[in-house]
């Protein structure tokens, strides 16, 4: 079985000729001359001048569209044909063109303070560590929006996880506040002296998802205008995506910047990342995302035979609102997510070789070992945060949050970024990673994979890699794919990626600046301390 995949062709298009026939006037000397009609003569000349303005006009309006095109994207130029070849699978060769940008406008008004805004803010978030860290970013947003004073968010201590950390022992408290001092007031609670003083306990609400802030002005900040403290529960995707830029900055700052993991979370994340980099220069993240959760809530079958089926069919009796569904109709679909089998497939036949690293993220995978055994055997060179932190993790162990925080870090501090599936914490990563210099970020291709994997006992080696390669095309985190209103504002920050100045575009080995608050927490990357490998093995 060859290693070295033969990459798909795209024979180019074809030119247009057009014909033009020219016509000459005769005169004969042995006729007279014919006087000329003046209408004649007034319909050519009409006939020619229409001829002009139409052939100028359409001139001009090419010309004033590719001027306006390449006025707002003067580097996009670089990208035309991004997924016609072949890419480089560690790293994008289009990140330099790119960079986060966050920063505040200075048209953009300070901060109210305290006693001058509209009221104190509850946020009562939702879900796991990153389901909440939505959350958190968008409340900061809505703070802003309603002019009000944002108390410390109240995480989720009753969903399936049952982790019962508070936002003090997973996020610095003091940078969050300090951070973002200069656009919204954040106390860590409401003072007891104004608490004394309310005649009512706090008015408790729930917005409706992706709502546009002009709902939080007509119906959420009269009542809290009234009510002087209000609290909104549930509060996850309770913002819509399209929001004015300069409050997607602020979401962004808030995200990528002020939710700063504690120093023991910190601390640790940091120490595994170092534990990767002592054995290999570059290493891959992936997260498995195949949780018994995760698989009973898709509804989905793997194979498992009665056993798997009763013992998800349990667990998705927890969702009363989940219907019977065709499980093999599902998987055709792409609705299904890889089995890390399949997770492993995809990654020898995109071109990653047996002996690279990769770093396993996940909760308790279905299965177990068995489950695991055939990645183990794509690629022996496997770790997990269990198995490079020993007993530094046993603090840590009976908070699934702070665990989760562990594997966050190491996934965003990878050279490559593997998703299993779209949920919050592949979205949330995937954005950081755009916004931290389009780090390598490959999202299976799920529509085209489903029916793929179902079929692949039918082909041979090489006609399933090349399958992979075509359908992966799109899906491997270039900076293409990043579009205005494209999917979660969390997926896709596009209001906070700018385009690097082409004259401040440097080619060198060591890579260039990727964000504008200073590379914080990202390595340099060097070509001569990466390990020797064939051309075609580092291409799909």
């Amino acid at each position: 079985m060859s290693d070295k995949l033969a990459l798909l062709q795209h024979p180019g298009g074809s030119l247009l000729s057009h014909k033009h026939e020219c016509c000459k006037w005769r005169s004969s000397a042995a006729q007279p001359r014919k006087p000329i009609s003046w209408s004649l003569i007034c319909g050519l000349m009409l006939f020619c001048l229409g001829m002009i303005s139409l052939f100028t006009g359409h001139v001009a309006s090419d010309l004033e569209w590719y001027s306006q095109r390449l006025m707002k994207r003067r580097s996009y130029f670089k990208l035309e044909g991004i997924n016609k070849g072949p890419i480089d699978i560690w790293q994008s060769d289009y990140a330099k063109y790119f960079y986060g940008c966050s920063k505040r406008s200075r048209n953009f008004p300070l901060a109210i303070r305290a006693r001058s805004s509209n009221g104190y803010l509850l946020i009562a978030a939702s879900g796991g560590l990153n389901q909440q860290r939505t959350g958190i970013s968008d409340a900061v947003v809505v703070a802003r929006i309603l002019n009000a004073t944002l108390v410390i968010p109240e995480l989720d201590h009753r969903s399936y996880w049952k982790d019962d950390s508070d936002f003090a022992n997973i996020f610095d408290v003091n940078w969050f506040i300090s951070y973002l001092a200069k656009d919204v007031t954040i106390v860590r609670r409401v003072p007891d002296k104004f608490m004394r003083s309310m005649d009512k306990p706090p008015y408790t609400m729930r917005v409706p998802r992706k709502s546009p802030p002009e709902y939080y002005l007509d119906q959420v900040l009269p009542i809290l205008q009234r009510r002087s403290v209000l609290q909104l529960t549930k509060f996850d995707y309770r913002l819509a995506n399209n929001i004015d830029d300069e409050l997607q900055k602020l979401r962004c700052r808030a995200n990528y910047h002020a939710l700063r993991f504690t120093k023991p979370i910190q601390e640790l994340g940091q120490k595994l990342v170092t534990r990767m980099r002592a054995m290999a220069n570059r290493f891959i993240a992936v997260h498995l995302r195949f949780e018994p959760d995760m698989l009973a809530f898709s509804g989905c079958y793997f194979g498992g035979g009665d056993k798997e089926r009763n013992e998800l069919g349990e667990i998705r009796k927890r969702w009363e609102t989940l219907t019977d569904v065709d499980a093999d109709e599902k998987r055709r679909r792409g609705r299904c997510p890889l089995t890390p089998h399949e997770v492993g497939l995809m990654l020898r036949a995109l071109g990653f070789a047996n002996d690279s690293y990769i770093y396993v993220a996940s909760g308790e995978i279905y299965g177990g070992e068995e489950t695991l055994r055939p990645l183990r055997d794509l690629f022996p060179n496997f770790y997990t945060k269990e198995m490079l932190a020993n007993e530094d993790l046993k603090p840590f162990l009976p908070f699934s949050s702070r665990l989760a925080a562990i594997d966050y870090i190491v996934c965003d501090e990878s050279d490559v970024f593997v998703t299993n599936n779209n949920g919050n914490m592949a979205k949330i990563l995937a954005g950081r990673r755009r916004y931290m210099g389009h780090k390598r970020t490959i999202r299976p291709n799920a529509k085209r994979f489903g029916p793929l994997m179902m079929e692949r006992d039918e082909m041979d080696w090489d006609t399933f890699a090349r399958k992979v390669k075509a359908f992966q095309k799109g899906f491997m985190g270039e900076p293409d794919e990043m579009r205005p209103g494209r999917g979660e504002f969390h997926e896709y920050p596009y209001s906070c990626i700018c385009e690097r100045p082409l004259s401040d575009v440097v080619d060198n080995k060591r890579g260039d600046p990727r964000s504008e608050q200073g590379n914080q927490g990202l390595r340099e990357r060097s070509k001569e301390e990466e390990p020797a490998l064939g051309a075609k093995e580092n291409e799909a």
